[in-house]
């Protein structure tokens, strides 16, 4: 990803502030939003492997799109056809790491081979902090044509996945059946749907935060030519975390970690707002840090409460709610920042996750106290 550490240059390098930065995001998250559960249908009917190859191949076109698009409504297209990529890919990914492990009777290993997949792409990404620091290129974009070729080497790799024998696919799929796996989610499993929730609003976090770093770098008066540097940092933190997901969910349990989850991820924004100085880094490292633990950690319980036929289904539905939530306030975000200031912006965000995801946390405790 060898945009994402110069993103904000790159916009502003082409007229954009803040607003657009976020903007552009959010048609983005609305493409995934509309796409999420039918293509995540997909891959449960015709194959994750399928629904992957041609994702990383609108992945292809996507940045091709950004590399030689110079006007807003270029980046549009360029997003729309990312997003198209992103729903294929997401919730496929995992069900197809999930369910090759259960092939294999290693069903108990997922959080820790999910956490060591999460840190090999942050470490990644890391890396590519690490090239944008040491090769400055005159244009930021120069960025974007070589991430189209990176992303044409995802595609090849798509090619060569092996689907798990243990999923089979259904028989009549159709439209139908998509509102009775959401029926079933939301109103038969109960405490699925919570879950799902619950992941969303720290799914929600984790995104908005990650388009909030550079204008923050910015606000602080970070050098340009460190914002590699600050990046590689802050993909290590998510690294480190992905690792440690086993031995902290382990160390803490079912209910401390949700309810640490709960606090954390929206204390980060509200303790970066209140001291915007090179300080904020000490809390985004934290956060970055808990951000890794999280997202193997919730989708193990998430897998643990469905069936092959459903799972890529069901993970769609978790980052269908993320691009709603995202699609919904992101914009709003962004203008708050350039008209009034990131740091009120960083606040709201930060008090409207505290308060759903605290009570989707009693939920879910209660209910698993219930249950036993």
């Amino acid at each position: 990803m060898l945009y994402m550490p110069v993103i904000f240059l790159f916009y502003r390098e082409n007229g954009f502030e803040t607003t657009e930065l976020f903007g552009l995001h959010a048609i983005y998250s609305i493409i995934i939003a509309v796409l999420e559960v039918p293509s995540g249908y997909i891959a449960d009917v015709w194959g994750r492997k399928n629904a992957i190859i041609i994702g990383t191949f609108f992945g292809v076109l996507g940045f091709s799109a950004y590399s030689i698009s110079y006007t807003f409504w270029g980046f549009v297209v360029a997003e729309i056809l990312l997003g198209i990529g992103e729903s294929l890919i997401s919730g496929a990914d995992s069900a197809i790491l999930y369910d090759s492990l259960h092939q294999q009777k290693r069903s108990a290993d997922y959080l820790k081979i999910e956490g060591r997949l999460s840190a090999i792409g942050n470490v990644a990404e890391a890396m590519a902090g690490l090239f944008v620091s040491l090769i400055v290129f005159r244009y930021v974009r120069t960025n974007f044509i070589i991430q189209a070729a990176l992303s044409f080497i995802a595609f090849l790799a798509a090619c060569y996945l092996i689907e798990p024998k243990y999923h089979s696919g259904r028989k009549k799929p159709g439209f139908k059946e998509i509102l009775q796996i959401v029926h079933y989610t939301f109103r038969i499993n109960k405490t699925l749907g919570k879950y799902l929730i619950f992941s969303a609003f720290i799914g929600f976090a984790s995104l908005v935060m990650a388009w909030f770093a550079q204008p923050v770098f910015s606000e602080v008066s970070l050098e340009k030519s460190y914002y590699g540097y600050a990046w590689v940092i802050l993909n290590l933190c998510v690294a480190f975390g992905s690792l440690m997901a086993l031995r902290i969910n382990y160390f803490f349990g079912h209910n401390k970690i949700i309810i640490f989850l709960a606090f954390t991820m929206s204390a980060g924004f509200i303790t970066i707002a209140f001291k915007l100085t090179y300080i904020a880094f000490i809390s985004m490292i934290i956060f970055y840090f808990i951000r890794g633990t999280a997202h193997p950690i919730l989708k193990n319980y998430i897998n643990n409460l469905t069936t092959s036929d459903k799972r890529a289904t069901v993970l769609s539905l978790r980052s269908l709610l993320i691009r709603i939530l995202y699609s919904g306030f992101g914009p709003l975000l962004g203008v708050i920042s350039d008209t009034i200031s990131l740091r009120l912006a960083l606040v709201l965000c930060g008090t409207g996750i505290l308060i759903p995801s605290t009570i989707y946390a009693i939920l879910i405790i209660t209910g698993q106290k219930e249950r036993n």
